[in-house]
């Protein structure tokens, strides 16, 4: 006898097909996939692309707050009763975004194993990020947030070999991203790149020894702390 067919349901494949509640949507680069202020009602997994998250604040300044790739979701605040967008969400470059209902979140939560284990990792690698995030930002100098950045956004840590960082992360978004002035960002950068942590045309390519840098709390990443600090 084969497996229940309940056995053999694969969130990836789930997510990758349209149906009840679902929609593949198609963005091109600098399209908004959902504003501040709009009503929240769906949830968004990343199929192709990257999505930057933005907030504004009150008085009008933006905050880049995340950058998603493949296999990550967003606006998941809706399914905690959130009514309505508390960021923006842009393709950086053309995307392939699902988008779920909330009212097809849950039943696939409630009636899926597997999905509720993919989803809750999802959760929990996310959470772990903010946490290091308010770390890095209360104890560590604005040069080794940047590092540390740099070493996330190619996959550092993660199965397979680093990845490029692609030219569409701009200066302006890395300075937003670890709370400093693009001067600043432009000012280690180029730092970086004469001690051979990065090579830097185009993409940025990103070395182990930025790695062992970071690890080891080299002087050239370690100094100056509270004169970096911003």
């Amino acid at each position: 006898m084969g497996k229940p067919a309940k056995d053999m349901f694969d969130p990836k494949v789930f997510l990758a097909k349209v149906g009840m509640g679902k929609a593949i949507l198609g963005y091109r680069k600098n399209k908004i996939i959902f504003a501040q202020g709009e009503v929240a009602e769906s949830v968004f997994y990343v199929q192709k692309g990257r999505v930057k998250l933005t907030v504004i604040s009150e008085q009008g300044k933006e905050a880049v707050v995340g950058i998603l790739e493949p296999g990550q979701f967003f606006g998941e605040g809706c399914l905690n009763g959130r009514p309505l967008r508390i960021g923006t969400s842009m393709a950086m470059e053309d995307c392939v975004i699902t988008s779920i209902t909330k009212d097809a979140m849950n039943a696939v939560l409630d009636g899926e194993p597997k999905f509720s284990e993919l989803f809750m990792a999802y959760l929990l690698t996310r959470n772990g990020r903010i946490e290091e995030d308010l770390v890095d930002q209360l104890f560590n100098s604005s040069e080794k947030r940047l590092a540390r950045l740099l070493l996330l956004l190619a996959h550092f840590g993660k199965d397979g070999p680093p990845r490029p960082v692609l030219a569409a992360i701009s200066q302006e978004t890395l300075a937003e991203m670890i709370g400093t002035t693009r001067s600043r960002v432009s000012f280690f950068m180029n730092k970086f790149r004469k001690l051979g942590l990065i090579d830097y045309n185009g993409t940025i390519k990103v070395h182990n020894s930025l790695l062992n840098a970071v690890l080891h709390d080299k002087p050239h990443i370690a100094a100056d702390r509270a004169v970096d600090r911003e």
